[in-house]
């Protein structure tokens, strides 16, 4: 399954953005109200939780400087990736993307669908705003 965020616009430098998604304490600033736990377990992992739905434990798996930032499922019980593209627009703009990418079954995939893409979506509008 992929999904996409829409394309947001950010007045700081690629080089802010991505020093901003590298630091896992500042994915609290962007989580969703309905946000039920968030706790950090080490520098490149952290553990959330939103209203309804079990704890994930996301970690920093992979960065490219200033484009690119890689977060994945902890456990191999869900595989997914979280990854971040930052491109520059100009001097102190950026453009940001997530992107969701996981293999699950028909079932899961059309249970996870809806709430996946809204939470990539809030990500995204509260990335903005930084």
């Amino acid at each position: 399954m992929h999904l996409e965020s829409p394309k947001k616009t950010i007045s700081k430098s690629p080089e802010e953005v991505f020093n901003f998604l590298t630091d896992v304490q500042n994915y609290r600033k962007l989580m969703p109200e309905s946000i039920s736990k968030f706790e950090i377990l080490s520098e490149k992992r952290f553990l959330f939780a939103l209203k309804g739905m079990p704890e994930i434990v996301l970690e920093l798996k992979n960065t490219v400087p200033y484009n690119k930032v890689v977060l994945g499922a902890a456990s191999d019980k869900l595989p997914f990736t979280l990854t971040a593209n930052i491109e520059e627009l100009a001097e102190n703009t950026s453009e940001a993307q997530f992107e969701f990418e996981g293999e699950f079954n028909a079932m899961m995939s059309m249970m996870i669908k809806g709430p996946i893409t809204k939470f990539i979506q809030t990500l995204s509008e509260n990335l903005q705003n930084i």
